[in-house]
């Protein structure tokens, strides 16, 4: 590949990559349903098109960003939530090779289930909330339900806004490259 042509998809990637964390910040800080959030969607997003340095960094950036304007909290439940979205990750360079549209919504399915089995085990474990007895446990994921709800309808949401929005320009720029090249394209 030639090194302008390398530079260029380095820099398309990096500002997209600065484009998806922004959007991440924006959605987690705008008034939202609990849980309902965009990063899953960027973070599997992330794991398939982009490199892997990137790709990790989305989530984490995205994050933390956020978390500074809405706040920390306990650091054992951060490091759950933020690994959970690097789990995430590892799912889309899964996915890259085995991408059809049914495989990315189970991959969305897939990451919202690590999510509520990770944070949820962590919040039984790190804090007073819950008896540390299966009871407790139990009862912890029982109440966290609703906001599974929530969490499986936004990762779906936004994956399929991400990953559609991709594949729709990507159809688009070659159509327009195409008629650019048969003369039927015109400014």
């Amino acid at each position: 590949m030639e090194k302008n042509t390398v530079l260029q998809k380095d820099i398309i990637e990096f500002l997209l990559g600065i484009i998806l964390v922004l959007i991440g910040v924006g959605l987690r800080i705008l008034p939202h349903p609990p849980n309902f959030t965009s990063i899953t969607g960027i973070a599997l997003f992330g794991g398939v098109y982009l490199s892997k340095r990137i790709a990790f960094f989305l989530p984490l950036a995205a994050m933390i960003m956020s978390d500074i304007l809405l706040g920390f909290y306990e650091l054992s439940l951060m490091i759950s939530v933020y690994g959970s979205f690097i789990l995430c990750v590892f799912v889309g360079f899964w996915l890259k090779k085995n991408k059809k549209w049914h495989r990315i919504l189970g991959a969305s399915v897939i990451c919202s289930l690590l999510f509520f089995v990770i944070t949820n085990f962590a919040v039984w474990a790190f804090t007073p909330w819950y008896s540390k007895t299966i009871t407790g446990l139990l009862e912890c994921y029982t109440m966290a339900l609703p906001f599974f709800k929530n969490t499986l309808w936004g990762d779906l949401l936004y994956t399929v806004i991400f990953f559609g929005a991709y594949e729709i320009i990507g159809i688009l720029i070659k159509k327009g490259f195409k008629l650019v090249r048969e003369g039927s394209f015109y400014f």
